[in-house]
């Protein structure tokens, strides 16, 4: 037994001691040994720093599954000054303290960023296997805003002043990770369930595991930040183009000739839609039960032909994204091979009184058995196009304490829970990528953690529920989510439980249609377009017809998300190459003005059109906030308006306020019904006077992962804002099916001038040929 008396006396000595430490400098950072712990400071770069810190003599080697960078060579000077060790990079200075064991980390100029003031460790038996409860502390600026921690439901976008168990569920995906507004964030390398806790005067992780371990990150700014966590854990790749286009789904379709129905509606409405997704139960049932659930097969009677399924869903240019769990019933094959080789985790998993359990994604045997089974009996077979992977917190029901317990290949279950999305996203990516190059990887997800931006993961918000509360909390919720470096990230248009608006008739109920319209405006300027949900129907024609207001204004929202495939395609590029971010929160670009520092319910959409989702029912107007230091203008009226004021933008239901920064350059493309149907030959170039401004054009084969060979094209455009002159440099790169000249139409966005939808005046054709132009706009 623990004697708590004098754990709490061993706890107060690592606090307050005045002890020196021991400190023993090498050419990438410091050791030190401070009364009971032994600490290691390694720089991985200039501006990233590894604190290491462990119980006297209790040494661990730790394999990370998070990091995957290994340490720079960086030129760090050392030198004392009185009872500091002070290292220095070309970017940061980390005093060390040897009468009170603080590690302080500074940059260049001296101004104090963060201070790691205390770190305890408490004997834990985790399953039968001693450990820590570990608990690291840190001092922050009083009045210090900072983000991250996750995807949570509280309609909170500052983090300061919170609690929360860290333990990922349907609905709150967290990582123990957070970004401060003065350009520095902190990622602690641990993936137990945890808890994070803000007050005044101390920010603390506390996990299950064997030593203390995190990376200080110090880039500047937001955009710095983010491009210092993927360096660590990985770049995001780039998604197909298709993937940006609109996405259909239902819970759920229960037999072939259904979703090609849909698909053929759609074709016939003329309103675009690229993607189909299948979800559950297309495996047959056993007997009637779902003890055969996620056998991975497909039911003869009601799929009797899945090949031509896909093939005909591929004729109708649309692709086939099929749903596929981590839980496998008993009366499968993945689920008896899987058992007979102990990689199953012993506790109940969706659905209930099936008898599933999920796979330890721990083993990377059973991640080569997952993608056997996947790859036979759906990708080789069928050639479908992305996967939806459900329930990848994972769902546990009938929930026992003991089930933590559970050993995985790393530990219990307990000490590894926050990975499992992670480590199941990578199983299935990194093998699909592996076995087939002709198509990127396209995973829809129920949970994330740090570093699952490397697979392409596509987070979603969960089930969340069918209100306009609910609503609200996507946003903030979201941008938290994006600060962590994870850049795709979606929800349920119109939320997932809408069984409470079937009392007044369902889709075709008003405030129903109101509520669903409003959350497909922020779809369409979220990183995937999706409907989905169950109970009420969310296929267009469900709504209405053309004419009705619902019915137009999904149609106007639907198409504006394909008018901006220009733009969105070349974000992702900017998210892939550069680190960029696609839901970019004001504290991104503005974070000199302080009133952005609480606005977590606006955000710009790549880094031109600011978006102020509607989220109350029956408002004819809605606040938003143009941030300071540069002119925006109204997409919709062309109006320009200076930074640093709150206006109240006028918001009939088809309207969401839209805000273009001042310099932007905005591709628009042609109407088309699905992403690939016309070539960008004949391209808008909309020009945000106000400013001088860039933009990048990236162009490749639309799929296939040839451009990480450097098959692409990008052609960059300047406006000088002065002189009025819009510069189209020479297209640089080449690809298979390059355009080797086009048309751009260039026009210059003025007051009831080329705003709204239509552009209704250009101001000159450009002939290019992939040389240089310039032309005026006088």
């Amino acid at each position: 037994m623990i004697n708590l008396k004098w754990v709490y006396v061993a706890m107060l000595l690592l606090s307050f001691s005045t002890t020196h430490a021991q400190v023993n400098s090498n050419k990438q950072g410091a050791s030190f040994k401070f009364n009971s712990t032994d600490v290691e400071i390694q720089f991985y770069s200039p501006s990233i720093v590894r604190v290491v810190k462990t119980p006297d003599n209790k040494p661990y080697k730790k394999s990370s599954l998070v990091i995957i960078k290994t340490p720079d060579k960086t030129n760090v000077t050392q030198q004392r000054e009185g009872s500091n060790l002070v290292l220095r990079s070309l970017a940061l200075k980390v005093v060390v303290n040897e009468t009170n064991g603080s590690v302080v980390f500074y940059d260049l100029s001296g101004k104090q960023l963060l201070k790691d003031s205390t770190t305890t460790f408490t004997p834990k038996d985790d399953a039968g296997t001693p450990s820590y409860n570990v608990k690291a502390s840190f001092v922050l600026d009083a009045d210090e805003p900072v983000y991250g921690v996750g995807q949570v439901m509280d309609n909170k976008f500052n983090r300061r002043n919170s609690k929360y168990v860290m333990k990922n569920e349907n609905t709150f995906t967290y990582s123990p990770y957070f970004m401060s507004v003065k350009g520095y964030g902190v990622y602690w390398d641990n993936y137990s369930i945890s808890e994070y806790a803000d007050s005044p005067g101390n920010l603390s992780f506390q996990s299950l595991g064997h030593c203390a371990d995190y990376y200080f990150m110090y880039g500047k700014n937001a955009d710095g930040v983010i491009k210092q966590i993927r360096s660590l854990s990985g770049k995001a790749p780039m998604l197909p183009l298709w993937a940006y286009g609109f996405f259909q789904s239902k819970e759920r379709y229960t037999k072939q000739e259904e979703s090609l129905e849909v698909l053929q509606k759609y074709r016939s409405l003329k309103v675009p839609i690229d993607v189909i997704i299948q979800d559950w139960r297309y495996w047959p049932e056993f007997k009637g039960t779902d003890s055969a659930w996620n056998s991975q097969r497909f039911d003869t009677i009601r799929f009797p032909n899945p090949k031509k399924w896909v093939d005909d869903i591929h004729k109708l240019n649309a692709r086939l994204v099929i749903v596929t769990w981590p839980g496998f019933g008993p009366k499968t094959d993945q689920r008896k091979e899987l058992d007979s080789k102990k990689m199953i985790l012993n506790f109940d998993t969706w659905p209930p009184k099936s008898g599933a359990k999920p796979y330890d994604v721990f083993n990377p045997e059973a991640l080569n058995i997952y993608w056997k089974y996947l790859n036979e009996r759906i990708f080789s077979y069928i050639g479908n196009d992305g996967w939806w992977l459900d329930s990848t917190e994972p769902d546990h029901i009938n929930v026992k304490d003991a089930d933590f317990d559970v050993p995985t290949h790393l530990g219990s279950y307990r000490s590894v829970k926050n990975a499992f999305s992670l480590m199941h996203n990578g199983g299935i990516a990194t093998r699909q990528k592996a076995a087939s190059k002709n198509k990127r990887v396209v995973l829809l997800t129920r949970s994330g953690f740090v570093g699952q931006q490397r697979y392409g993961s596509n987070t979603w918000s969960g089930d969340v529920g069918s209100t306009w509360e609910m609503l609200e909390k996507q946003i903030p919720a979201a941008l938290n989510y994006t600060l962590m470096g994870i850049p795709n990230w979606n929800s349920d248009i119109g939320g997932f439980f809408a069984g409470r608006w079937n009392k007044e008739g369902g889709a075709k109920n008003p405030k129903y249609q109101e509520l669903y319209l409003r959350w497909m405006q922020f779809g369409t300027f979220c990183p995937m377009m999706r409907s989905h949900g169950t109970e009420v129907p969310r296929e267009i024609y469900n709504f209405g017809k053309r004419g009705d207001w619902c019915f137009d204004g999904q149609e106007k929202m639907i198409n504006m998300r394909y008018r901006l495939l220009p733009y969105i395609y070349s974000t992702s590029w900017d998210v892939s190459h550069n680190d960029g971010t696609f839901m970019r929160p004001l504290i991104m670009d503005f974070a000199a003005d302080a009133k952005t520092h609480e606005i977590g319910n606006q955000y710009l959409f790549g880094r031109s059109v600011m978006v102020a989702p509607v989220t109350k029912p029956e408002v004819s107007s809605w606040p938003v906030y143009l941030p300071a230091s540069t002119m925006w203008t109204d997409f919709w009226t062309g109006e320009q308006l200076t930074g640093g004021q709150t206006i109240n933008k006028e918001v009939p239901k088809d309207i969401i306020p839209m805000y273009v920064k001042a310099g932007s350059i905005l591709p628009w493309g042609p109407a088309v019904q699905y992403s690939g149907e016309k070539k960008w030959d004949n391209l808008d170039l909309r020009i945000y006077p106000g400013a001088n401004g860039r933009f990048t054009l990236y162009e490749d084969e639309k799929d296939n992962y040839n451009y990480e060979k450097g098959s692409y094209s990008t052609i960059d455009i300047s406006w000088n804002d002065v002189k009025k002159e819009l510069t189209i440099s020479a297209q640089k790169g080449k690809y298979p099916g390059m355009l080797v000249s086009r048309k751009f139409n260039v026009c210059l966005v003025k007051a009831g001038l080329n705003v709204g939808m239509q552009a209704n005046s250009v101001s000159k054709v450009v002939n290019y040929n992939g040389r240089q132009v310039t032309i005026s706009l006088n």
